[in-house]
């Protein structure tokens, strides 16, 4: 693809590398900035730079915030006793979006995985047990895509807490074996965590 201008041909370099954009829709993009106004254009430039300056991690769940700890975790109104396990914290957002979760979350940063070389010590499984010791916990819930990967860390962890008290639950299978989960839509999701079954190992 040729272009004009090296200017353009860099804003499209960098626009191609997010996730489904190919070159063409870069230019579509980069050409439709080029037509906005110098305010809106640094109005983008300004909130993507905040994401990388700004956007941290809550020290308690792991959940994308803008101070140490997270609005959910921060909240008098959830839940306390209940903690409903994730992978990502794009789980997160999508079982809030159904508005049928009260409890607290934890993000294990990725799921167990030996193909690509990710084993329980790479994720975020000893401050979740620790958590369950410091904090009174009455149930967790298993809310991990339904594929293998997420089925391993799912067994995994059941393992690991059989000798604790707390009650282990997973998400019902509304969701689509192999799916995942940020992708399910709402009213399934949100009837998967009000449907949510004792976990057998």
């Amino acid at each position: 693809m040729n272009f004009p201008s090296e200017t353009i041909a860099n804003a499209v370099e960098q626009l191609s590398k997010f996730p489904g954009i190919g070159k063409k829709t870069a230019l579509r993009l980069t050409l439709f900035l080029l037509k906005q106004n110098e305010d809106d254009v640094n109005r983008l430039s300004d909130s993507l730079n905040r994401l990388k300056t700004h956007v941290t991690y809550c020290t308690t769940c792991g959940n994308v915030s803008d101070s140490g700890t997270c609005s959910i975790c921060l909240s008098p109104r959830r839940d306390k006793s209940l903690i409903c396990v994730v992978r990502d914290f794009q789980d997160i957002m999508a079982i809030e979006n159904t508005g049928q979760f009260n409890g607290l979350y934890h993000v294990l940063g990725g799921v167990i995985s030996p193909l690509e070389g990710i084993g329980p010590d790479d994720l975020r499984i000893a401050e979740l047990i620790q958590r369950i010791e410091n904090d009174e916990v009455r149930e967790l819930v298993l809310a991990l895509s339904a594929n293998m990967e997420g089925d391993t860390t799912a067994f995994y962890l059941a393992r690991k807490l059989e000798s604790s008290a707390v009650k282990i639950s997973a998400i019902s299978r509304g969701i689509a074996v192999g799916g995942e989960l940020e992708y399910a839509d709402e009213i399934t999701l949100g009837r998967s965590i009000v449907n949510r079954i004792p976990y057998r190992v």
